[in-house]
C-alpha cells in the first residue's frame, strides 16, 4: 500500500472530519467546529497521508488514509493534537509516517519535546506511542467529554 505525506488542503476538511468520526467514539471525536479550531490555530499544522498514485481530482478525499494535527509552542514544546488513521490503512506504517513527519517538523521548528493525550482505554494507541518512544507523564482525570481519563505522554525530540 503506497502513500505519501503532504500538507493539508482546504478541500480535505470534510474527509478528515469523517475520518475522525470513524476513528473515535462520541465524546472523543471532534465536532467540525472543534477540528477546525485546532487546525486553524496560529502555530498548528495538518499533515495528510494520501494513497499514491494520487487519486483523480474529482475523487477529493477518497485517497486519504489518515491525518495528523500538530502544534508548536513558543516555549520549545510540540503537541500532537490528533492522529487518525482509517482502520483499513492501519498496520501499513501510515501512523508511523505521520508521527515521524510531525516530529521532524517540530524538531526543525525548535521544539525539544512533544506531548500528546490518549484515552486510558485505547490500548492500541498506547502501545503505538510506546513503540515510538513516548513515555507516560501523568493521568488527566475526566479529560474527554464523556468523563474518560486521558494519559499524557511525552517524548524528548532533541
Amino acid at each position: 500500500m503506497g502513500f505519501r505525506i503532504r500538507q493539508f488542503r482546504k478541500e480535505d476538511f470534510e474527509p478528515l472530519w469523517a475520518i475522525d468520526q470513524e476513528c473515535f467514539p462520541a465524546g472523543i471525536s471532534y465536532t467540525r467546529i472543534e477540528l477546525a479550531f485546532y487546525m486553524c490555530r496560529a502555530r498548528a499544522f495538518t499533515l495528510v497521508a494520501e494513497e499514491s498514485p494520487t487519486p483523480e481530482p474529482e475523487q477529493t478525499g477518497r485517497g486519504i488514509m489518515g491525518f495528523l494535527v500538530g502544534e508548536a509552542s513558543a516555549r520549545g514544546a510540540g503537541h500532537i493534537i490528533t492522529i487518525d488513521v482509517r482502520p483499513e490503512a492501519r498496520r501499513h506504517r501510515v501512523g508511523t509516517a505521520l508521527l515521524e513527519a510531525a516530529e521532524e517538523r517540530l524538531r526543525g521548528g525548535g521544539s525539544r519535546h512533544v506531548f500528546l493525550e490518549t484515552a486510558v482505554n485505547n490500548a492500541p494507541a498506547i502501545a503505538f506511542y510506546k513503540r515510538h518512544g513516548y513515555e507516560l507523564i501523568k493521568t488527566i482525570p475526566r479529560y474527554y467529554k464523556n468523563d474518560l481519563d486521558a494519559l499524557l505522554l511525552g517524548k524528548r525530540l532533541a
